[in-house]
C-alpha cells in the first residue's frame, strides 16, 4: 500500500488542452465538457438500466419461467450461467463494431449497436417460457443475452475517454466519476420498477406477464438514448474533437499484440469494484430469496436506498481522487473492500438487520470505489490505442470481475458457506492492489 500513497492524479491521464471547466475543449468548436458529460450520463444510465433489468429478472423470474424442471437453486444457477453470456460477448462486440466504425463511421456503428440492443431486449420481453416452448425458450434466451453483449460492446462511443481528456489537470478525478453515476441511476429505475410490479401484482401475474414490462421500458429508453447520443457524436464538432485527441479505432489484434499487458493491468486494477458490484445488487436477491429470511420487496427497497446512497459516494470519489490521486483512491478502497469481505458472512447470516447493513455498506463502498474504477490506467495507452484500449479494458474488467460473480457467489455460499463469498471478494481486492502496484512500478521504470 505504501507505493500507492505517492500517486498523483496527473500521472493517470494526459494533460488537457483546456485549463477551465467552463471553456470549450477545442477553441475551434462550441463543445464544452458539460455537453460531453450529459451525453456520457445518458448513454451509461440507459445501458445500466438494461443491465439491471436482466440481472434482477435472472434472480426473481427466470428460474421459474425458464427452468421449472429443476429446483429453485439449480434454476437460479442456470439463469446466472446465461447472465454471464453478455460479458463473454462484449469483447467480441467491441472488435466487430470497431471494424464497422472504420468502414462506415461512428454514427452507423452506434445506430446498429443500440438497435441490436433494443431488439434483443424486446425479444426477451415477448419470449414465451419453458412451458410453451420447452428448451427452445432457453436457447432463445441465451441467444438474446449473447446479442445484448455484442451490442453493449459495440455501443462504445468514446465520449468517456473524450471527457477524461477534456478534464483540467486538477479535476480529473471529478470528471472520471461522471460516467459512473449512470450505474446507481440505472439501478434505481430498474429496481424501482420491479419493486412496484412485484408489490402490486400477485405472484402468478408477476411471473406470467408483469416481469415483461421493465423490458418494454428498456426498449423505450434505448430509443431515447440512441437519438440523444447520435445528436452528440455525429456532429462535426465532436468528430473534430475525437480526431484531434486520436480517439479512433485501432486494429484489435495489433492492440492485443503490442499492449496486451496494459489491457490486463487495467482490467485487474478495477477488479475489487466489479466483484463487489454484483455481490450487492444481484446476489442478495438470489441468496436471500432462497433463504427466505425476509420478503423480496424489503430487499428491493433497501437496495433502492443503497443505490441512492451510492450516488453521493460516487460524487465524493471524484473529490477524494483530486486530492490524493486516483490510484491511491482505488488502493485505499480495495483495502476497505477487503475488510468488508471479512465481515460479509457475519452480516449475511445476521438476519434481516445484518443483511440490510451488508447491502447499505456494500453500496457505499461500491460508490466510492466504482466512481474511479473506469479507465484508471488507460493513460498507459498511446493516443493511437486509447480509444480501442479503453473499450477493451472495460470489457475485460466486466468479464473477469463481474460476469460470473452471482454464479460463483451463490454456488460457493450454498455448497461451502458464506465464508467462501468472503474469500471470493477478498481475492478481488488483492488483485486490484497487485495490479495497481505493478502499474506504479512500470511507470517508475518508464
Amino acid at each position: 500500500m505504501s507505493s500507492l500513497s505517492h500517486s498523483h492524479p496527473e500521472s493517470l491521464l494526459p494533460s488537457s488542452s483546456s485549463p477551465h471547466t467552463d471553456r470549450p475543449v477545442d477553441d475551434a468548436s462550441t463543445v464544452a465538457p458539460s455537453e460531453i458529460a450529459v451525453g456520457v450520463i445518458i448513454g451509461r444510465a440507459s445501458e445500466y438500466f438494461d443491465f439491471f433489468v436482466y440481472g434482477i429478472a435472472s434472480a426473481l423470474v427466470f428460474p421459474t419461467v425458464f427452468f421449472p424442471f429443476v429446483d429453485r437453486l439449480e434454476g437460479t444457477l442456470y439463469a446466472f450461467v446465461i447472465f454471464s453470456f453478455a460479458f463473454l460477448a462484449r469483447p467480441l462486440g467491441t472488435a466487430l463494431f470497431m471494424e464497422i466504425q472504420r468502414l462506415w463511421g461512428r454514427g452507423v456503428k452506434l445506430g446498429i449497436a443500440l438497435f441490436l440492443l433494443g431488439v434483443s431486449t424486446v425479444g426477451m420481453a415477448f419470449l414465451p417460457g419453458y412451458v410453451t416452448l420447452g428448451f427452445w425458450s432457453i436457447a432463445f434466451l441465451s441467444m438474446f443475452r449473447f446479442l445484448q453483449g455484442i451490442a453493449l460492446g459495440g455501443s462504445w462511443d468514446g465520449l468517456p475517454s473524450l471527457l477524461a481528456l477534456s478534464a483540467p489537470p486538477q479535476r480529473r478525478g471529478w470528471y472520471a466519476m461522471i460516467p459512473q453515476i449512470g450505474a446507481p441511476v440505472g439501478f434505481i429505475v430498474a429496481s424501482g420498477l420491479f419493486l412496484y410490479l412485484h408489490s402490486q401484482l400477485s405472484n402468478t401475474d408477476f411471473l406470467d406477464w408483469g416481469w415483461r414490462y421493465p423490458f418494454y421500458v428498456a426498449f423505450a429508453i434505448n430509443v431515447v438514448a440512441l437519438f440523444a447520443r447520435l445528436r452528440l457524436v455525429v456532429t462535426d464538432e465532436y468528430e473534430r474533437l475525437l480526431k484531434k485527441h486520436g480517439l479512433e479505432p485501432a486494429p484489435v489484434l495489433e492492440l492485443v499484440r503490442d499492449r496486451g499487458s496494459n489491457l490486463l493491468i487495467g482490467a485487474f486494477a478495477a477488479l475489487a469494484s466489479y466483484a463487489l458490484f454484483h455481490l450487492v445488487t444481484v446476489f442478495p436477491l438470489s441468496w436471500i430469496g432462497l433463504q427466505s429470511t425476509q420478503p423480496i420487496n424489503d430487499v428491493l427497497t433497501i437496495q433502492l436506498l443503497g443505490a441512492v446512497i451510492a450516488i453521493p459516494c460516487v460524487v465524493a470519489s471524484g473529490w477524494i481522487a483530486d486530492r490524493i490521486g486516483r490510484r491511491s483512491t482505488l488502493g485505499i478502497l480495495a483495502g476497505l473492500i477487503a475488510v468488508f469481505s471479512l465481515f460479509a458472512p457475519l452480516l449475511l447470516n445476521g438476519g434481516a438487520l445484518g443483511q440490510k447493513v451488508f447491502i447499505l455498506l456494500g453500496f457505499s463502498l461500491l460508490g466510492l470505489s466504482y466512481g474511479q474504477a473506469a479507465g484508471a490506467v488507460t493513460a498507459n495507452f498511446e493516443a493511437h490505442y486509447r480509444y480501442t484500449g479503453a473499450a477493451l479494458t472495460s470489457d475485460l474488467a466486466w468479464l473477469i470481475g463481474a460476469a460470473f460473480a452471482p454464479l460463483v457467489a451463490l454456488g460457493l455460499s450454498v455448497h461451502f458457506g458464506l465464508a467462501a463469498v468472503s474469500v471470493y471478494l477478498l481475492s478481488g481486492a488483492v488483485c486490484t492492489l497487485v495490479a495497481l502496484h505493478i502499474n506504479r512500478a512500470r511507470e517508475l521504470r518508464g
